[in-house]
């Protein structure tokens, strides 16, 4: 049995019946979460995978992109 990263209730879910990435809800606090992973079963808050998603992009703004000129060939 799995519980709530938010509240520790208990969530009672088959793991045959949902796919990673499947967003579930906790009956007591009302938490949206993620499935993460199916094995072992792990669920996350789905704030918490939104704010790690941020920080990913918050990376990707600093990159500079360089273009690299084809070079001619000479026959």
């Amino acid at each position: 049995m799995l519980t709530c990263p938010k509240c520790d209730a208990d969530i009672d879910i088959d793991e045959d019946e949902v796919d990673e990435g499947e967003s579930v809800g906790c009956d007591e606090c009302g938490a949206d979460l993620k499935v993460l992973g199916k094995t072992p079963l792990e669920l996350t808050p789905v704030d918490e995978v939104e704010e790690d998603e941020d920080e990913i992009f918050d990376d990707v703004e600093d990159v500079e992109v360089i273009e690299e000129e084809e070079e001619e060939e000479e026959f």
